[in-house]
């Protein structure tokens, strides 16, 4: 297989549509049009990442973090990437970052740190809004189950749990065709009645290119008639951060332990005394610390992510638990959600997880 089907599998699980604005996911270096010798995945893109693919005879690394965050006037060395990207270039390696599209993705990063944790009832903490559109497109009633499946099929009707959704109204249409057209129904130059179905349904913006080619494709009319209404409804399944809930109380000491031992950590960051019981558990890994307000606001009895300032600590003791446990820390299952979904995709693709610690902070 080529590597840009491997791509193109991760950009349905991920799209990069998804990605906040300061981000720079996606390729970031080679060729995708050469078949995959092997993926390897890596928090970040060093050197020594590089290196691994190199003597494993990969051609692909797939990281979270991007190794191009910004343009480049010239490329000599002088640093870090601008070393890894001449080593990738010179030996063929292709690099590829999954980074906010997959924090943000149904079922991405934080759902992971979830499941690690044990939550329940998980769910998005901070959705995104205005990611939305409705399409409304009037259809031979004879026809419209057709043009409903390919729509169904293109992306349109997810709603949470559920899927293939729409609205149906039956009603009469009116159109005269004139000497150019050539009608699907009705005669050139006569007003022509048709019964018709008007389905409604739902979007997600960045699929408004394929879904329109698919209805297009699928419509019956030579003119197809179809409004798009973009939505101020937020996207419920998408978006920052997620919040849970524990079984059961437990002592918060006793889970701070828990966070510890299964995060691997020397210590836990935390912001109050730890005498109490909680449940209701908020987190995003990462650099999350911005969605503190959304999970008090949320009635979360503690917040874990990976970077907390100093001054963030303050005013929160007898209303949230705050918990800090590193950046690299909190992300590092991210390789493991990747390499399961890459197996489920593709079970004979080589690919391994990095055995180089890239993270940058070392302890003593």
């Amino acid at each position: 297989m080529k590597i840009k089907e491997v791509l193109n599998a991760l950009e349905k699980f991920a799209p990069l549509p998804l990605q906040d604005g300061f981000d720079n996911a996606g390729l970031q270096i080679g060729l995708t049009d050469v078949e995959v010798t092997g993926a390897l995945l890596s928090l970040d893109v060093t050197e020594a990442v590089i290196d691994e693919a190199i003597e494993l005879g990969y051609n692909l690394i797939i990281a979270h973090h991007p190794l191009l965050f910004k343009g480049y006037k010239s490329i000599t060395g002088k640093d870090y990437v601008e070393r890894c990207i001449l080593k990738a270039i010179k030996n063929d390696i292709v690099v590829y970052a999954a980074h906010t599209n997959l924090d943000n993705a149904p079922q991405g990063v934080n759902y992971k740190i979830a499941s690690i944790l044990g939550l329940e009832n998980v769910r998005v903490l901070s959705a995104k809004d205005n990611q939305l559109s409705k399409l409304v497109t009037f259809v031979p009633s004879k026809y419209a189950g057709e043009v409903r499946k390919a729509l169904f099929e293109a992306g349109c009707g997810s709603i949470g749990n559920y899927d293939f959704c729409s609205y149906n109204v039956e009603g009469e249409g009116t159109f005269r065709a004139n000497n150019d057209a050539n009608p699907f129904a009705g005669q050139k130059g006569e007003l022509h009645y048709e019964k018709e179905t008007r389905i409604e349904t739902i979007f997600p913006n960045y699929k408004a290119s394929s879904i329109i080619s698919a209805l297009l494709k699928a419509h019956p009319y030579e003119e197809v008639a179809y409004d798009i209404y973009p939505l101020s409804n937020t996207w419920q399944q998408v978006g920052a951060g997620v919040i849970g809930t524990l079984p059961k109380p437990v002592s918060s000491f006793e889970f701070l332990k828990e966070i510890k031992q299964k995060f691997k950590v020397g210590c836990v960051l935390h912001n109050c005394s730890v005498d109490r019981d909680i449940q209701r558990i908020a987190l995003c890994g990462g650099a999350g610390s911005f969605l503190i307000p959304t999970a008090l606001g949320q009635g979360a009895d503690l917040f874990l992510t990976g970077e907390i300032k100093y001054h963030d600590f303050f005013g929160y003791d007898n209303k949230i638990i705050l918990a800090a446990i590193g950046h690299y820390e909190s992300e590092q299952y991210t390789n493991n959600l990747l390499f399961d979904y890459l197996k489920e995709c593709f079970p004979k693709l080589k690919t391994i997880i990095s055995t180089v610690n890239t993270n940058p902070i070392k302890y003593l």
